[in-house]
């Protein structure tokens, strides 16, 4: 079986249930699987492959647990960057209608590199529109060439404007066409094995953009796959006009509307959330249901600030999410992290002079959880998130001796590397395998990735 071993670690982040930080650590990798963490003189002697990060941050690889890859390359389209989301989904609909399979391939390349570059190893992937051709397949392919762990969530949208609903009639799709196809890529994809590489969920794109009949159906379908995880996905909650289209087309609020259709529940997360109300916070924490966080996002919108802390403070289960890289137009998790730090400070800022409930916001730790832990649990994973032996071994090394962290990272690395800039990994490992390193320019090895950015440049 193959053998990694990384050793000499300066600070070895664990995120396990302790919050354990090692200092000159090592970790030793067997077949894929974490076989043993602890001080480096206690490393095995020998391995395949052998990392020294005596000058390094080691952690758990991050997880984004929501994204629209396609936008890659639609990022800073220039008659929608000042506008909110409706305005801004009109505006990119007709783009976005004229992408072919090939583009999303490559749109799909370009976000997982970039992801990867800034230490993300698990990413899910919310794709909602499939023209001229493109299928959910295309993107599961460039997942398998540049290798990342990924969660493939076939969206939809079946409610064009005619009926009432956001999108053009021309990039909605049958209701029949979209579950024949849902049950045909979990068939053939989803992976329900500890350690898989590739699962597949259903995630009807908006309470805006689908119907009640699909998404019942989709619910209906997911679950009848009884222990495979498969899981739903949509968005909810996003900004005003988000909760007042549910209100005045359903007579609901978002949460009320989704728990109308078994959309709450542990094998759910919806993304967004800024406008989720106490009585949604209290019913997503009994329900278990999840809640993938994004600032950048959130910010580049106008659509408000995630109560996040409060979702946290009840029990809520929350992930950071990039989301679609013509709303973020980025797709760097660390820098994700520090944001959602930042927004949740500003978010106390804003409350009324004199009302302070006495807690506190996030912690450059409380984020970087969200990033990891958070993340696994909102996309239903046991299996990555931290490193402990039997967890997979997805790993995110930083370099510590850079400029961005001079003079930072002697006092507390790991708190460093959300507030200093955000730092390219130096190595990212999934599955035990080093997919770039700063060695090779810091590119994926698996990907012709100089090759990738001239298609998207096209």
């Amino acid at each position: 079986m193959a053998t990694l071993l990384i050793t000499h670690a300066r600070t070895l982040a664990t995120f396990d249930d302790a919050g354990r930080e090692l200092h000159d650590a090592h970790l030793m990798v067997r077949d894929g699987v974490i076989e043993s963490i602890g001080p480096s003189h206690e490393a095995p002697d020998g391995a395949d492959e052998v990392i020294d990060a005596s000058r390094c941050l080691v952690m758990p690889g991050l997880v984004n647990t929501h994204h629209h890859m396609y936008q890659s390359l639609t990022r800073a389209v220039a008659a929608v960057q000042d506008a909110e989301l409706f305005t801004w989904l009109k505006g990119l609909y007709p783009i976005w209608g004229r992408m072919t399979p090939d583009m999303v391939h490559t749109s799909a390349l370009t976000a997982m590199a970039e992801l990867l570059l800034s230490g993300c190893t698990t990413s899910s992937d919310h794709l909602y529109l499939f023209p001229n051709g493109a299928r959910l397949d295309d993107t599961i392919e460039a997942a398998r060439a540049i290798g990342m762990r990924f969660h493939a969530m076939r969206g939809s949208m079946s409610v064009g404007e005619s009926a009432g609903g956001l999108p053009p009639d021309s990039l909605v799709e049958r209701e029949e066409a979209i579950l024949v196809d849902s049950q045909r890529v979990v068939t053939r994809y989803h992976d329900a094995a500890r350690h898989a590489m590739i699962r597949v969920g259903l995630a009807p794109c908006s309470p805006f953009s689908v119907s009640r009949d699909l998404m019942r159906e989709s619910a209906a379908l997911a679950r009848s796959f009884a222990g495979m995880g498969v899981r739903l996905h949509t968005h909810l909650a996003e900004n005003d006009h988000d909760v007042a289209y549910s209100r005045e087309r359903f007579g609901m609020t978002p949460t009320e509307y989704a728990e109308s259709l078994g959309w709450l529940g542990e094998d759910v997360w919806h993304a967004h959330c800024v406008k989720l109300d106490a009585h949604g916070i209290g019913r997503f924490a009994a329900t278990g249901t999840g809640v993938a966080h994004c600032p950048c996002s959130n910010m580049r919108l106008a659509s408000g600030i995630a109560p996040v802390r409060r979702m946290l403070d009840h029990g809520v289960r929350v992930g950071l999410g990039v989301d679609g890289s013509a709303s973020n137009d980025g797709a760097q998790m660390i820098g994700e992290a520090r944001q959602a730090m930042l927004l949740a400070r500003v978010g106390r800022s804003l409350q009324p002079f004199g009302c302070d409930d006495g807690g506190r916001e996030l912690s450059a730790r409380d984020t970087l959880r969200l990033a990891t832990r958070g993340g696994a649990a909102v996309l239903g994973r046991n299996d990555i998130g931290c490193l402990a032996p039997g967890m997979s071994a997805d790993i995110a090394m930083f370099r510590l001796d850079t400029l961005a962290m001079a003079g930072a990272a002697v006092h507390d690395p790991l708190a460093a590397l959300v507030f200093c800039a955000s730092p390219q990994a130096h190595h990212r490992v999934v599955g035990g395998r080093v997919v770039g390193s700063a060695a090779d320019h810091g590119w994926p090895e698996l990907v012709d990735l100089p090759r990738v950015l001239v298609e998207a440049a096209g």
